[in-house]
């Protein structure tokens, strides 16, 4: 059985790594006004910063067609027995339903759909892995029964400037992006049952960033292989200060910088900044 593997574009796999594990990508896309562009492929992150500036509007966002789908897995069944198809969490896009339906409509070609339940380079990490067991050979029931091993130490929390956008997308509820304008906090959020929610609330960014690093300390400490990603919306100096700050302190931890593309920067606004890993 020879496994193919696919992700959706918002886990921001370069693409040079992309083709060097031969991991397979349909791109989400992003409309401003009447305009829509394929994240990774027609827009980068930082033109789509500079265009928000620029037009000083957030665009809309829309997940892959099934038509699109459905073509990309009739040109792998023409190689591959079977696919595992990895998405970012149903909880904020309709992606992983929509893979379910395409897998079925495609013949010669086993698909099992994988809900990462969260999004960016926490979920390039399900890919990256699938990849590795499928050069080695390994089906995609195995590589799935690892993913489920994977998931219990999965982390990520992430901090924003304005969560107006996430609330106007409907990603947070109006309630929860008024805690943050009224009361003036950067509260820490994270995916929990596939939804982004606030994990706690603290004042400023710095005490929220601390934070974040107090919780990585609780695994990274033990000494534990550990797979880290700094992910950042536009603010390269600080993801790569934050980085070289891991770097110094955990010999066990591999961490890379990663960011926060057109869509999934549509929701969270430009300066958000996150830290995900997960214990090997």
């Amino acid at each position: 059985m020879k496994t193919a593997i696919i992700v959706d574009s918002t886990a921001y796999i370069p693409k040079s790594l992309r083709e060097e594990k031969n991991i397979y990508s349909i791109p989400l896309s992003i409309i401003f006004d009447d305009k829509q562009y394929r994240e990774e492929e027609n827009i980068t992150a930082e033109e789509f910063y500079e265009k928000v500036k620029q037009e000083k509007i957030f665009p809309t966002t829309s997940q892959p067609p099934i038509g699109e789908i459905v073509e990309l897995l009739k040109e792998i069944a023409v190689n591959y027995d079977e696919a595992v198809f990895i998405t970012l969490s149903s909880g904020i896009s309709g992606t992983y339903q929509t893979v379910q339906s395409a897998g079925r409509m495609v013949e010669g070609l086993t698909v099992y759909p994988y809900d990462s339940e969260i999004s960016c380079m926490v979920e390039g990490f399900y890919a990256l892995e699938g990849a590795d067991m499928a050069a080695r050979g390994k089906s995609a029931t195995e590589i799935v029964k690892r993913f489920d091993e994977m998931k219990p130490f999965i982390r990520a929390y992430f901090i924003v400037d304005d969560l107006s956008h996430l609330q106007r997308g409907g990603r947070l509820s109006a309630a929860q992006a008024l805690i943050g304008s009224v009361l003036q906090v950067k509260p820490i959020l994270h995916f929990e049952d596939t939804k982004i929610v606030p994990f706690e609330k603290i004042r400023t960014r710095k005490k929220a960033l601390k934070r974040v690093l107090e919780l990585f300390h609780e695994d990274a400490f033990q000494g534990v292989p550990i797979e880290a990603t700094v992910i950042h919306a536009n603010r390269p100096q600080e993801a790569e200060e934050l980085c070289k700050e891991i770097e110094n302190k955990y010999p066990n931890v591999n961490v890379n910088i990663s960011y926060f593309g057109p869509v999934i920067g549509t929701h969270l606004g430009e300066g958000a900044l996150g830290l995900g890993w997960y214990r090997k």
